[in-house]
Protein backbone atom coordinates (compact mmCIF):
# COMPACT_ATOMS: atom_id res chain seq x y z
CA UNK A 1 0.00 0.00 0.00
CA UNK A 2 1.54 3.70 -1.49
CA UNK A 3 1.61 6.29 1.19
CA UNK A 4 0.22 8.68 -1.96
CA UNK A 5 -3.74 9.25 -2.56
CA UNK A 6 -3.90 7.52 -5.83
CA UNK A 7 -7.15 8.96 -6.23
CA UNK A 8 -7.50 10.69 -9.86
CA UNK A 9 -7.79 14.44 -10.36
CA UNK A 10 -11.33 15.51 -11.09
CA UNK A 11 -12.66 17.22 -14.70
CA UNK A 12 -12.22 20.42 -13.29
CA UNK A 13 -8.41 19.56 -11.68
CA UNK A 14 -7.67 17.52 -14.91
CA UNK A 15 -8.37 20.82 -17.36
CA UNK A 16 -6.54 23.43 -15.50
CA UNK A 17 -3.64 20.90 -15.54
CA UNK A 18 -3.68 20.60 -19.35
CA UNK A 19 -3.47 24.05 -19.49
CA UNK A 20 -0.27 24.45 -18.18
CA UNK A 21 0.94 21.58 -20.82
CA UNK A 22 3.31 22.42 -24.18
CA UNK A 23 1.84 20.65 -27.10
CA UNK A 24 4.73 18.55 -26.92
CA UNK A 25 3.91 17.51 -23.35
CA UNK A 26 -0.42 17.34 -24.10
CA UNK A 27 0.84 15.13 -27.28
CA UNK A 28 2.68 12.34 -25.16
CA UNK A 29 0.99 12.71 -21.58
CA UNK A 30 -3.00 12.83 -23.07
CA UNK A 31 -2.67 11.18 -26.64
CA UNK A 32 0.20 8.70 -25.80
CA UNK A 33 3.29 10.23 -28.31
CA UNK A 34 6.50 9.22 -28.08
CA UNK A 35 9.33 12.08 -27.94
CA UNK A 36 11.99 11.97 -30.41
CA UNK A 37 15.21 10.02 -28.80
CA UNK A 38 18.45 11.34 -27.69
CA UNK A 39 16.62 15.09 -27.00
CA UNK A 40 15.03 14.18 -23.92
CA UNK A 41 15.91 16.31 -20.75
CA UNK A 42 16.00 13.95 -18.38
CA UNK A 43 17.74 11.85 -20.47
CA UNK A 44 21.90 12.27 -19.06
CA UNK A 45 20.34 13.97 -15.42
CA UNK A 46 22.79 12.37 -12.86
CA UNK A 47 21.18 14.11 -9.93
CA UNK A 48 20.03 12.29 -7.19
CA UNK A 49 16.40 12.45 -6.52
CA UNK A 50 12.79 11.47 -7.90
CA UNK A 51 10.80 11.52 -10.85
CA UNK A 52 7.32 12.56 -10.82
CA UNK A 53 4.64 12.27 -13.32
CA UNK A 54 4.65 15.66 -15.31
CA UNK A 55 0.61 16.14 -15.11
CA UNK A 56 -0.33 14.75 -11.07
CA UNK A 57 3.30 14.73 -9.49
CA UNK A 58 3.01 11.44 -8.46
CA UNK A 59 6.37 9.92 -7.92
CA UNK A 60 7.07 7.46 -10.25
CA UNK A 61 11.00 6.34 -10.34
CA UNK A 62 14.08 7.23 -8.05
CA UNK A 63 17.16 8.36 -9.82
CA UNK A 64 18.83 5.06 -7.81
CA UNK A 65 17.10 2.90 -10.19
CA UNK A 66 18.16 4.76 -13.44
CA UNK A 67 20.29 3.46 -16.18
CA UNK A 68 21.81 4.42 -19.24
CA UNK A 69 20.03 1.66 -21.85
CA UNK A 70 21.04 3.53 -24.92
CA UNK A 71 18.03 3.76 -26.43
CA UNK A 72 17.46 7.35 -26.37
CA UNK A 73 15.10 7.84 -23.67
CA UNK A 74 15.38 7.54 -19.61
CA UNK A 75 15.03 4.03 -18.42
CA UNK A 76 14.61 2.70 -15.31
CA UNK A 77 14.47 -0.83 -14.03
CA UNK A 78 11.81 -0.52 -11.33
CA UNK A 79 8.54 2.23 -10.38
CA UNK A 80 9.26 3.99 -6.76
CA UNK A 81 6.26 1.88 -5.65
CA UNK A 82 4.78 -0.46 -8.12
CA UNK A 83 0.95 0.73 -7.31
CA UNK A 84 2.27 4.27 -8.58
CA UNK A 85 2.62 2.86 -12.22
CA UNK A 86 -0.35 0.61 -13.95
CA UNK A 87 -0.03 -1.79 -17.22
CA UNK A 88 -1.83 -1.84 -19.79
CA UNK A 89 -1.26 -3.81 -23.23
CA UNK A 90 -0.70 -1.52 -26.35
CA UNK A 91 -1.36 -2.85 -29.53
CA UNK A 92 -0.46 0.36 -32.05
CA UNK A 93 1.82 0.79 -34.90
CA UNK A 94 1.51 -3.16 -35.88
CA UNK A 95 2.95 -4.26 -32.74
CA UNK A 96 2.21 -5.74 -28.73
CA UNK A 97 3.75 -3.59 -26.15
CA UNK A 98 3.19 -2.88 -22.35
CA UNK A 99 2.63 1.00 -21.88
CA UNK A 100 2.78 2.24 -18.86
CA UNK A 101 0.49 4.70 -17.42
CA UNK A 102 0.63 6.87 -14.21
CA UNK A 103 -1.48 5.40 -11.87
CA UNK A 104 -3.36 8.02 -10.41
CA UNK A 105 -3.86 10.20 -13.27
CA UNK A 106 -3.73 7.93 -16.35
CA UNK A 107 -1.19 9.98 -18.12
CA UNK A 108 1.04 8.15 -20.49
CA UNK A 109 4.39 7.59 -19.61
CA UNK A 110 6.42 5.16 -21.86
CA UNK A 111 6.61 1.48 -21.82
CA UNK A 112 8.07 -1.46 -20.06
CA UNK A 113 10.33 -4.01 -22.30
CA UNK A 114 11.84 -7.64 -20.35
CA UNK A 115 15.63 -7.09 -21.06
CA UNK A 116 16.78 -4.63 -17.97
CA UNK A 117 19.40 -4.99 -15.58
CA UNK A 118 18.73 -6.96 -12.29
CA UNK A 119 17.30 -7.02 -10.02
CA UNK A 120 13.82 -6.90 -12.16
CA UNK A 121 14.92 -7.48 -15.81
CA UNK A 122 12.67 -4.62 -16.37
CA UNK A 123 13.59 -1.56 -18.31
CA UNK A 124 10.76 1.17 -18.00
CA UNK A 125 11.45 3.59 -20.95
CA UNK A 126 9.86 6.81 -20.29
CA UNK A 127 9.49 9.88 -22.33
CA UNK A 128 11.06 13.05 -20.31
CA UNK A 129 8.07 15.20 -21.22
CA UNK A 130 6.36 12.87 -19.45
CA UNK A 131 8.49 13.48 -16.05
CA UNK A 132 9.33 16.58 -13.92
CA UNK A 133 12.43 15.86 -11.06
CA UNK A 134 12.97 16.66 -7.85
CA UNK A 135 16.18 16.38 -5.77
CA UNK A 136 16.87 14.85 -2.61
CA UNK A 137 15.61 17.25 -0.10
CA UNK A 138 13.42 19.42 -2.32
CA UNK A 139 9.74 19.24 -1.70
CA UNK A 140 7.56 16.87 -4.25
CA UNK A 141 5.26 18.89 -7.00
CA UNK A 142 1.90 18.54 -5.41
CA UNK A 143 0.19 20.21 -8.01
CA UNK A 144 -3.41 18.72 -7.24
CA UNK A 145 -2.92 20.22 -3.83
CA UNK A 146 -4.07 17.17 -1.61
CA UNK A 147 -1.33 18.09 0.70
CA UNK A 148 -0.31 14.27 0.35
CA UNK A 149 1.95 12.32 2.45
CA UNK A 150 5.28 13.63 3.30
CA UNK A 151 7.56 11.17 2.13
CA UNK A 152 11.55 11.47 1.83
CA UNK A 153 12.59 11.50 -1.56
CA UNK A 154 15.59 9.97 -0.95
CA UNK A 155 13.12 6.74 -0.09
Amino acid sequence: MTAFDLTPPSDAQRRELAEGLSGEEREVLLHHGTEAPFCGVFLDNKLDGVYTCRFCGLPLFRSSTKFDSGTGWPSFFAPYDPAHVRVVRDTSYGMVREEIVCARCGSHLGHVFPDGPPPTGERHCLNSVSLAFSRNGEALPDPLQRGGAEADPAG
